[in-house]
């Protein structure tokens, strides 16, 4: 069954505009620029119409955006499972680390690839599907991907450090916000360290972003013209917050609410809040499964996402691998953006639900359902790790890091993997100690 009978997208009006404008001027019609900004001037207006439209107030009393509020429609739950970080905390938080940077890695050069397409890479490379280790070629090599790494660094013959991700560096982005800014930083403190830090962001962080350097409020920075409320984004950003409260899910959903808020509203802050939650609580159980119901704990029970999150842990026993998922993916959320949080929120308990306790199976399945991909098998690998710890990450994934992982944050272009777990310790301890 559909979650929603989404309207039909309107896709490709930019550049049948340009076609028909580029045409008549080859033909030697007169006036056709200034028809050109009628028609934008038009859009503009029609868009505006569009966001103005009212949303539905019953749905939006069940899907706040204020702390309390949120709080106060949760279900009963764990809140604070540990008073410390656990003895074992080092050495799951490496797990949490390295297999979030392998998951990311092995997804980031298919990011957003549809599943046939992968099979037919996989299968012109000789490439077992899904993958038991990386890719061993990258289509187009030679491009760069983030600035900092070219595509051909995502592969075993040429990787030296964990490649540059979007993903990646939010991790590390929150590192420096809990260092600079302490387990008490304010949204607004994070619209500074987004400036200071970034160079450049994509879809609702784009937009904070740019809002944000234009003076906008970082309390209104996500709000303010983004049509990507919901998106993947913030929960993309997810892993900091969960690894600097082990066991204390109610305070990692708290650090993602904040953070959350700068670029997101409703499910997007909601997405952020769970996966928080759940790395969190990973690193309290045995089994990723009960981390990923502890997570349900800390979002509003009846939000959209609650209902997508208790539908995919409800189907999951019936997911048997990734065909099952991406099938029932296209099903549920026919036509939805691919960097959209509904589905690969279910992608993400789906890797986890197939692949058990083995790491390469866990990434290599959820790459292969696809959707945004690299996000998923990193929040995968992430709650694997922090579950399982550094020792069930077979070698081959991480033998080529080499104790880095590459940056394009301002002024921050290399990351040891130890000194990052180090500090990701004395955070926890930190915010822990309160």
């Amino acid at each position: 069954m559909k979650l929603f009978d989404y309207a039909d997208f309107v896709e490709g009006w930019d550049l049948t505009i340009n076609r028909y404008a580029t045409q008549k001027v080859e033909f030697g019609a007169p006036g056709v620029a200034e028809k050109v900004a009628e028609i934008e001037a038009l859009l503009k207006q029609k868009v505006a119409e569009l966001d103005a439209l009212p949303n539905d107030p019953e749905l939006a009393k069940a899907e706040p955006d204020d702390l309390p509020s949120i709080r106060a429609l949760r279900p009963p739950g764990s809140r604070r499972m540990l008073s410390s970080p656990p003895d074992d905390f080092r050495d799951r938080l490496a797990g949490a680390w390295l297999a979030r940077c392998a998951g990311c890695t092995l997804g980031s050069i298919v990011e957003g690839w549809k599943v046939d397409r992968m099979e037919r890479w996989a299968a012109y490379l000789g490439d077992p599907f899904p993958l038991v280790d990386y890719w061993s070629q990258a289509e187009q090599p030679h491009e760069p991907r983030l600035k900092v790494s070219v595509r051909h660094d995502y592969t075993p013959a040429k990787m030296d450090g964990v490649p540059s991700d979007d993903d990646l560096n939010y991790t590390m982005l929150g590192l420096l916000i809990l260092e600079e800014y302490g387990p008490d930083f304010t949204v607004e403190d994070l619209g500074a360290a987004w400036v200071k830090y970034l160079p450049f962001a994509f879809t609702a962080e784009g937009i904070a972003l740019d809002n944000l350097r234009a003076g906008v409020p970082a309390m209104q920075a996500g709000a303010l013209n983004n049509p990507c409320l919901n998106w993947i984004g913030a929960d993309i950003r997810s892993d900091p917050w969960g690894y600097a409260a082990p066991g204390w899910p109610e305070k990692a959903a708290e650090f993602a609410w904040r953070d959350a808020t700068i670029s997101h509203r409703r499910n997007g802050v909601y997405a952020a809040m769970y996966f928080s939650a759940a790395i969190s609580a990973a690193f309290a159980v045995d089994d990723p499964m009960d981390a990923l119901k502890i997570g349900l704990e800390e979002i509003p029970a009846n939000s959209i996402t609650a209902r997508e999150i208790r539908w995919a842990l409800e189907m999951a026993p019936s997911i048997h691998g990734y065909k099952d998922a991406a099938a029932l993916c296209e099903e549920r959320y026919p036509g939805l953006w691919k960097a959209h949080s509904f589905q690969n929120n279910a992608l993400t308990i789906w890797g986890l639900a197939v692949g058990g306790d083995d790491f390469t199976k866990v990434i290599g399945e959820t790459v292969a359902m696809g959707q945004d991909n690299d996000c998923t098998a990193a929040t995968a690998g992430s709650i694997f790790g922090a579950v399982y710890g550094a020792s069930a990450i077979p070698d081959h994934w991480t033998k080529n890091f080499n104790n880095t992982v590459h940056s394009y944050l301002n002024g921050q272009r290399t990351f040891a993997i130890d000194d990052t777990i180090d500090r990701f310790v004395t955070q926890a301890e930190r915010a822990m100690a309160v």
